[in-house]
């Protein structure tokens, strides 16, 4: 396929998992990308197998408004224009609201949701140029609430808003903002559960595929909203998730 064909990409998070196969995909589709994260070394391995003419290595704190403005500054110099950003950059946060610190609180707000703002309003002048679109990676916690996730699902459900915002006041300019969101997906972030079998076990009772995604599963979604083949898609909040959302969460009745 080459979808993305003398196309530009930005990537936040690009340089571990949805965001470094959301850069794969998009590249052997044809995309030239920009990959920026807060680690050098993650971004560096990450584009040490892709093509070193359609890749640029940023290192960026993305909850920082003037390095986002720098990133996004940096790929224009480079590669001329931008076409897609992905915002892939990201951090969990695990506690109720009593556990959770201000400066949890703090720090999440900056990885999961200032650093969405900075970067499409940095980007946008030059989206409206391509008539591109922006892709956020919320979370199933964007569409619901759940146990011990209080300020993730806050920050995820502000994401996936603020999308739907950019999507009204950016369609007249010919730019497209979409959100995708994952349920429980192969990552660095999540690996330290998936030797938990107690746990897994109750994550497939309310996931229908009964099991977890792969970074690449959600990088193909993400680069169908980025296509061309979604024109007259925006505002949308897409489920990625196995079925996970589309239950009413009561258990298997009739086992």
């Amino acid at each position: 396929m080459s979808r993305f064909n003398g196309k530009v990409a930005v990537i936040t998070g690009g340089g571990t998992g949805i965001g470094r196969a959301t850069a794969r995909r998009l590249l052997a589709e044809g995309a030239s990308v920009v990959i920026a994260g807060r680690r050098k070394d993650r971004l560096e391995q990450a584009a040490a197998d892709m093509p070193q003419d359609r890749v640029l290595v940023f290192p960026a704190d993305v909850s920082v408004r003037a390095e986002c403005d720098a990133l996004i500054q940096a790929a224009v110099d480079r590669f001329g224009r931008i076409d897609t950003l992905v915002n892939a950059a990201g951090m969990n946060l695990v506690g109720t609201v009593e556990q959770t610190s201000d400066e949890d609180w703090a720090t999440c707000v900056g990885a999961d949701l200032s650093s969405v703002f900075y970067t499409t309003r940095a980007a946008l002048p030059h989206l409206r140029a391509t008539k591109g679109s922006v892709v956020n990676v919320g979370s199933v916690s964007s569409l619901g609430g759940g146990w011990s996730h209080a300020g993730y699902n806050a920050v995820k459900a502000a994401v996936a808003n603020l999308t739907r915002s950019v999507a009204c006041d950016e369609g007249k300019h010919g730019v497209r903002a979409n959100t995708v969101c994952p349920g429980l997906t192969i990552t660095e972030m999540v690996d330290a559960i998936m030797d938990d079998d107690a746990l897994l076990e109750k994550a497939w009772e309310r996931i229908p595929l009964r099991r977890a995604a792969q970074a690449d599963e959600v990088a193909s979604a993400i680069a169908y909203l980025a296509s061309d083949e979604a024109a007259i898609v925006t505002g949308v909040a897409l489920p990625v998730d196995g079925g996970q959302t589309c239950t009413d969460g009561g258990p298997e009745w009739g086992k």
